[in-house]
């Protein structure tokens, strides 16, 4: 069994577990890719996240597709990647891809803005969306901003930390006011290579069927 079929063996399990079995929903990630992230993608860390995360895109997107972000202190909506064309995904796309702005500071606001256009503007659907946002700290605090004007609509963040660098921001997520629902988590890894796939997936979805309950009853899907 290849390493994609793993991982979704290991998704399936816990989406059984959360109660998530036949949900559909939209899976996007965006990936930081400022200057700290170098060493990350340099030793393959993005690449298996990616593919970590089109195991999840597979049981809960209508078509198995992953949506990619990645951005600095600029972003790229790139290509969907699914399991046909996964293999060296982050090189080809990203790392390779001149169009791609590198290894700047990180700004978060802009990308996410981007997410909400695809998602409510561009591709308006009743189905929710899942965005997975992978960062390795100091993410500027006007994302509260974006959070807020998205939380009436069918979008869930979840924010993933790598390393030891400062999430005070991503920290408060879960106190912060103003919401119609609170449309966001976030949890903190010292090292994403040194976690299983089940124990990844536990925590990515341990929020996002409590959101789809309340969006449901808020009719925001």
């Amino acid at each position: 069994m290849n390493s994609i079929n793993l991982k979704k063996q290991a998704a399936k399990i816990v989406l059984e577990k959360k109660k998530l079995k036949g949900v559909v929903a939209r899976v996007g990630i965006v990936l930081d890719i400022s200057g700290s992230m170098r060493k990350l993608y340099s030793e393959g860390v993005v690449q298996e996240a990616v593919e970590r995360m089109l195991a999840v895109a597979s049981q809960f997107d209508d078509d198995g597709a992953l949506d990619v972000w990645v951005y600095d202190n600029e972003f790229s909506r790139l290509p969907a990647v699914t399991e046909k064309d996964f293999i060296g995904y982050v090189d080809r796309e990203i790392i390779n891809n001149a169009s791609v702005h590198k290894f700047g500071r990180n700004d978060e606001p802009q990308v996410m803005a981007d997410v909400i256009k695809k998602y409510v503007y561009e591709e308006p659907s009743q189905d929710p969306v899942f965005i997975v946002f992978i960062n390795d700290g100091g993410c500027k605090a006007s994302i509260k901003r974006s959070i807020i004007k998205s939380s009436n609509k069918p979008l869930f963040w979840q924010f993933i930390g790598i390393g030891d660098s400062n999430f005070d921001v991503l920290r408060k997520l879960d106190t912060m006011e103003g919401r119609v629902v609170d449309n966001a988590n976030f949890f903190h890894l010292d090292s994403m290579e040194a976690v299983s796939d089940e124990q990844l997936y536990e925590q990515l979805l341990e929020e996002f069927p409590v959101w789809l309950k309340e969006a449901k009853e808020k009719q925001i899907m």
